[in-house]
């Protein structure tokens, strides 16, 4: 079932995920084929559970789909689970970048090209693992989300001043996107 997108300005985005347990995941039933319809519907590479307005340590990302136009040697189609960072290396790279709580905003980021992560797979299996190049700058994106940062916060502080208007409108939903979309109607 494809889900709302939760959009910028909603709390949850801005709050640091907690870790789940296997029982609670259970709990959450087919939160994660919802996560990749949802991210396939609204063409994304990577969706994390604060977008869909759940504040634990989930994303799902597909690389995959995208191997050929990204020229990426092997893509990925993994969710991580209770994800942590270990390490990140490389020399910084820029790329534009976009992402679906936030329709039509692109900008360049700034990312390191090695990223070691630990996380759980959907049977609670624990990995630690390497990624380079598209692959990284994708985990570390919707890594940043399970930490409450958004990618806009990357921005030179221009680009921000002259999306400021943009911004504004996803945030009150004075916006039309193109799939479902969850807005903060709050003070």
């Amino acid at each position: 079932m494809q889900l709302p997108v939760y959009a910028y300005g909603q709390p949850v985005l801005k709050k640091i995920a907690k870790d789940i347990s296997k029982e609670e995941l259970k709990e959450l039933g087919n939160l994660i084929e919802d996560m990749y319809e949802t991210m396939y519907k609204t063409n994304g590479v990577g969706l994390a559970a604060p977008q869909i307005g759940k504040s634990i340590r989930l994303f799902v990302v597909d690389t995959i789909q995208i191997e050929k136009d990204m020229e990426i040697k092997s893509g990925i189609k993994k969710a991580f689970i209770n994800a942590h960072i270990l390490e990140k290396s490389g020399e910084l790279s820029s790329y534009e970048e976009g992402c679906l709580s936030f329709p039509e905003i692109n900008g360049n980021v700034e990312r390191e090209t090695i990223v070691k992560i630990q996380y759980v797979d959907e049977d609670f299996n624990e990995h630690i693992e390497t990624y380079d190049g598209f692959n990284a700058r994708v985990i570390l994106h919707e890594y940043d989300h399970l930490d409450g940062k958004l990618f806009v916060e990357k921005f030179k502080p221009l680009k921000l001043r002259m999306l400021k208007k943009k911004l504004e409108n996803i945030r009150t939903g004075n916006i039309t996107p193109s799939y479902p979309m969850r807005f903060y109607r709050g003070r």
